[in-house]
């Protein structure tokens, strides 16, 4: 999938990925893409709570056994 921004969050536990997420998506412009990689299982949870708060898309999760790809399409204000 096509991004305008990737942000690695590998490493890091809730909230990090989050808290990066959202530095993530202030750097891009509304409607564009931002691909996101984490390591903690729990943040499949969290950004999908992230995405109807917020009322951003999340459009596809990627995953393998320890890695998952996000990728989230800014709101358009």
């Amino acid at each position: 999938m096509e991004f305008n921004k990737e942000v690695d969050a590998t490493g890091l536990n809730c909230p990090l990925p989050i808290l990066r997420c959202k530095k993530g998506l202030s750097e891009v412009e509304p409607a564009q893409v931002l691909k996101v990689i984490s390591t903690d299982p729990g943040s499949v949870k969290d950004f999908n709570a992230f995405c109807v708060q917020t009322g951003h898309e999340l459009l596809q999760l990627d995953q393998d056994d320890t890695t998952f790809t996000f990728y989230i399409k800014k709101r358009s204000d």
